[in-house]
């Protein structure tokens, strides 16, 4: 119980201080630290990274930076595709599972390595001209225009997100805000806002989807579960305090050692 905790913590340290993509060490951490595998220590990680976005959510929602109905559109798309991620985790080896999140954990890694620039300015609009995108915020509203392609696009989105929440266990943070980026002229700090709420709600759903396969939470992964939401919030109120770039390069070479050590356990 006292390691769970202790890794709690510091998993919701790391989340608080480097945004979503800090509860990608949630599944390392029960899996190399506690033991588990990895159809165990899924579900409870989804339920900690769940319950860390949704503070940043409900925070977003609160400056009204969350656009809300793509976030909707994603997460119920993620809903109907997370229960096939869930299957198919259940069929696989636990050796190819570990090597697919140690691949993954890669790919963010290299992700963090490549230096972000900063949009600045006090609107949530991006500076694409009109057609650039896949979804265009409209001028005049500030919400998106609803096109069929930008449906299409973000339903895929939510499919492919859902899929791999099921899977690996993971909120799917690492897919929402490069694709955002990628396909949306919505700022950093709206995309990063919509992004928490997808979390939280495809989190959720793909807890809910696991208890249906008769997985449960025992003592242990509450403990973690709540620790991590304290570690999250004491993050939040350092983060300011570090340079965003050494927490960047510092998460990032986590990553690669913790998926180093995982495929030489695989």
């Amino acid at each position: 119980m006292l390691l769970a905790s202790l890794f709690g913590v510091v998993m919701g340290l790391v989340l608080g201080l480097t945004g979503a993509g800090g509860g990608i060490l949630a599944v390392p951490a029960l899996v190399l630290g506690l033991g588990w595998t990895m159809t165990q220590a899924a579900p409870v990680a989804l339920f900690a990274v769940g319950s860390a976005a949704a503070v940043g959510a409900i925070d977003g929602l609160r400056h009204g930076l969350v656009r809300y109905r793509a976030a909707l559109l994603i997460a119920a798309l993620g809903a109907v595709f997370s229960p096939l991620g869930i299957y198919i985790a259940h069929q696989l080896p636990e050796k190819i599972l570990m090597i697919l999140f140690s691949l993954l954990m890669v790919m963010v890694a290299w992700r963090m390595f490549r230096k972000e620039r900063q949009q600045a300015g006090p609107s949530d609009h991006g500076h694409a001209s009109w057609g650039q995108k896949n979804c265009m915020l409209n001028e005049q509203t500030g919400r998106f225009d609803w096109t069929a392609k930008c449906t299409a696009t973000l339903a895929a989105l939510g499919a492919v997100t859902g899929v791999v929440s099921g899977l690996l266990g993971v909120g799917g943070g690492f897919l929402i805000v490069p694709a955002f980026k990628q396909l949306t002229d919505v700022q950093m700090r709206g995309i990063v806002a919509t992004s928490l709420m997808v979390i939280s709600l495809i989190s959720a759903i793909g807890v809910i989807g696991s208890f249906h396969a008769g997985v449960r939470i025992d003592s242990q992964g509450a403990a973690f579960i709540v620790a991590s939401v304290v570690g999250m919030i004491v993050g939040r109120q350092l983060c300011a305090r570090v340079p965003a770039r050494a927490l960047q390069v510092g998460f990032a070479s986590v990553c690669l050692v913790v998926a180093g050590y995982m495929l030489l356990q695989a």
